[in-house]
């Protein structure tokens, strides 16, 4: 294969300078058409993804993506296109587009750009890291893909089948400016590579998984790790029994505990206190998790998964506690959320960013022990979750813990409890952390949750 692909959306002067150019073109279409305020957003995207499986390219993609979103206010009637023409032509019709939709629009008094002093004016004295383009081939990254899955299949015989080994780069250029005078512009990269495996013996079939992700090709877990991994993981679930209904406690392993957490960021956004469509409503100063659990988020942790200088309302980023000692610090707010609430925004246009969970100094398999008799949860299965009431109720699958080790793996069963109690209920958060995503915990033990099995 001799498909070359160089180009890099991170390092694209051109690109960054067309994209500047759109960004002025709009503001000031605006104006002249009667617009009290405006705001747009440009990214360009580029990079590749490939896939093999059973050692045959499946998949080569590659992609190239450009795109312009426009809001102006009249006032506070409010009119939003989007356009992925870049021409002249074309986003001088997502202007007029906009300002058409907005002059027909009900008065919003919360709609508007966030507050000019809050925005991250000189913004670009941070130095994030977050660009380290790939200088990879498709015939390199082909070769790295067959290499992780041939990984898998030699660490046990009883891998007999592949859904596939995938690796991709990708780096991406943004601005965002408004009509209070802010521009901001800033790059990105993020690679990862994953590999997916079925083991088989005379119990029938299992598949599992691993992958890495980063911002550099360098943070990436090695091939050899990916793939055997994934190979262990789906080995390890073979010959997997049901067990009957009862409460027992729970181990929430950390590539799924992040997913817990994720419910409580939910439950305090904006949109959903504003919607009263929350099960913590009126939750800040309340007393949510045990004394011993605090939530930091850093928004500018270098080369971090969610780190950005300033939000999606331009608002500058900051640190701040979320969960200090157990007690609810904050709502997630973005300017519109905060103006619907009455308090300010707390830089979280587009969600939160870096959360770093405290652990205690217990690894896995002292969270195991502590245990003693219950279930490890591997997998979740569904969106049995109710963000109203916190009502929380999924399949899952796993390994039964007795006697402080894992006995067998365990599948075709329901988990089932109340958000609420089951913050309340955690007990250790391991220092097995998972930094893959965008929050950063251990694996979760919790007191008691429902088994629905046989």
């Amino acid at each position: 294969m001799t498909v070359e692909i160089s180009e890099h959306a991170a390092t694209d002067t051109t690109a960054h300078q067309e994209l500047q150019r759109i960004t002025t073109q709009v503001l000031d279409e605006a104006v002249r058409q009667g617009a009290t305020a405006t705001e747009v957003g440009c990214s360009l995207e580029t990079g590749y993804n490939v896939n093999v499986r059973m050692g045959e390219v499946e998949v080569l993609e590659y992609n190239r993506d450009k795109g312009v979103a426009i809001t102006v206010y009249f006032d506070h009637c409010t009119g939003s296109a989007s356009t992925s023409d870049t021409s002249a032509a074309a986003v001088s019709a997502a202007v007029t587009a906009a300002c058409n939709i907005a002059r027909y629009t009900s008065t919003d008094p919360y709609a508007g750009l966030a507050d000019k002093e809050r925005l991250a004016f000189g913004y670009d004295a941070l130095d994030l890291d977050l660009c380290h383009p790939w200088q990879l081939t498709p015939a390199a990254a082909i070769e790295q893909a067959q290499a992780c899955e041939q990984y898998g299949f030699a660490f046990d015989p009883r891998i007999k089948n592949s859904d596939g080994c995938s690796l991709s780069t990708h780096s991406a250029y943004r601005v965002y400016a408004n009509s209070h005078g802010f521009v901001g512009a800033y790059p990105t990269t993020r690679h990862s590579i994953s590999c997916v495996l079925v083991a088989e013996d005379g119990s029938g079939m299992q598949r599992d998984y691993a992958y890495s992700s980063a911002r550099t090709a360098d943070d990436l877990f090695s091939l050899q790790y990916i793939g055997e991994e994934a190979a262990a993981r789906a080995v390890k679930r073979l010959q997997a029994k049901r067990v009957p209904t009862c409460k027992v406690p729970v181990i929430f392993a950390a590539d799924v505990a992040r997913g817990l957490l994720g419910s409580f960021f939910s439950a305090i956004s904006g949109g959903a206190i504003y919607r009263r469509a929350s099960f913590l409503l009126d939750s800040v100063g309340e007393v949510i998790f045990p004394a011993h659990i605090n939530f930091t988020e850093n928004p500018h942790l270098p080369r971090g998964s969610g780190s950005a200088p300033f939000d999606g309302d331009g608002v500058k980023t900051v640190q701040r506690d979320w969960v200090k000692d157990g007690v609810v610090q904050s709502y997630v707010l973005s300017s519109y959320s905060a103006r619907k609430l009455g308090l300010q925004t707390t830089g979280n246009a587009g969600g939160v960013r870096n959360i770093k969970v405290n652990t205690s100094d217990k690894d896995l398999n002292q969270l195991i022990k502590d245990m003693g008799e219950g279930l490890l949860i591997a997998e979740l299965m569904g969106q049995g979750v109710n963000m109203v009431t916190g009502d929380y109720s999924r399949g899952a699958s796993g390994f039964w813990v007795s006697q402080g080790q894992v006995q067998y793996p365990v599948e075709e069963i329901t988990i089932a409890g109340n958000l609420k109690q089951m913050f309340a209920n955690i007990v250790t958060i391991g220092n097995d952390v998972d930094t893959r995503g965008n929050i950063h915990t251990g694996s979760i033990l919790l007191d008691g949750m429902t088994i629905a099995g046989e």
